[in-house]
């Protein structure tokens, strides 16, 4: 069995910071808007050398927004950076009308997403978000795991045209993916090898899957874990080519299951090849206060809970 250690943790927000700072030093086209958490978005580092590229729009997020997708128009490919709650559920009408509606090129880059936003509670974390954005029309929606996974994917997305979302967290995690890495828009990433269960999982439900996929091991079942980056446009082929041979699967996300990864996993067997299917993520609840790692555990987004699915599937094969 492949495992997996790490040497350092690091926020996923850093991540984009690192891979924002690049992009500003390679593409002159790229341009950056904040809502006044320029600090908790790390874009420090791409204002210090590019001043003249960065607006600073205060708590206005619709007018950002809307400022971003007239950018587009002179050719600019804009960063808009914020809370995942603001960058959605408060400014969605404007990301429907003034961005996806017309595919404009507008990056959508949103820290703080899920439970781990930890202390800030139910009004500033976000469980729905993953949902609001796959369902608009053109709109691509990633969610990264560690540090380098998000640095490589701030710096994909820059040539990708068309709006994108972009979701990454607050709290340390650890960093195992390679820093070299290639980041391929809509290409899940096999992690393990497995003949038992397939786990799929995104965000900072991967890590917590390899862990799970090692006590697994140790009780004799054989765990093939899948991280799916990139939640729309999901890659049906390695979901469906696990499957095949698995024959049954758990979803772990950091969000409500309601419209969530394990509803689009769900949406591909049940077209495809149905077979049977755990679900780990929110059940239809909003977040509260606490640290993030009491949350993960209150709310079951953790490799023991994880474990507990796949036996439990196990059982329906």
């Amino acid at each position: 069995m492949k495992t997996y250690t790490y040497t350092e943790k690091k926020d996923t927000r850093s991540g984009f910071g690192a891979g924002l700072a690049e992009l500003g030093r390679t593409n002159p086209n790229v341009v950056a808007l904040c809502a006044d958490l320029i600090g908790s978005l790390k874009m420090d580092k791409f204002i210090e050398e590019n001043p003249e590229r960065f607006f600073q729009v205060g708590i206005a997020e619709a007018n950002m927004m809307g400022l971003a997708a007239g950018l587009t128009i002179g050719g600019k490919i804009p960063f808009t950076g914020t809370f995942a709650n603001f960058s959605t559920g408060r400014v969605y009408d404007q990301i429907r009308q003034s961005i996806a509606y017309s595919g404009k090129n507008v990056k959508i880059c949103a820290s703080h997403a899920g439970l781990t936003l930890g202390e800030d509670g139910a009004t500033h974390q976000i469980l729905e978000d993953i949902g609001l954005m796959k369902m608009l029309p053109g709109m691509t929606v990633i969610n990264t795991c560690d540090f380098n996974q998000t640095k490589a994917a701030t710096i994909a997305i820059a040539e990708h045209q068309g709006p994108v979302y972009l979701r990454f967290g607050r709290p340390a995690v650890p960093v195992f993916t390679p820093s070299d890495q290639k980041f391929e828009i809509g290409k899940a990433i096999k992690l393990t090898e497995g003949k038992d269960v397939t786990i799929v999982a995104t965000g900072h439900l991967v890590w917590e899957a390899l862990e799970a996929s090692k006590v697994l091991f140790e009780r004799g079942i054989s765990a093939e874990v899948i991280n799916i980056h990139t939640i729309k446009p999901i890659d049906e082929k390695a979901i469906l080519e696990s499957v095949s041979k698995t024959r049954c699967i758990v979803t772990a996300e950091e969000h409500n299951i309601i419209g969530g990864l394990g509803e689009s996993v769900a949406r591909v067997l049940g077209t495809h090849n149905p077979a049977p299917q755990e679900f780990i993520g929110t059940n239809d609840v909003f977040g509260e206060s606490g640290t993030p790692a009491q949350l993960m555990e209150k709310y079951g987004l953790n490799s023991i809970s994880i474990v507990a699915k796949v036996e439990s599937v196990l059982k329906r094969k």
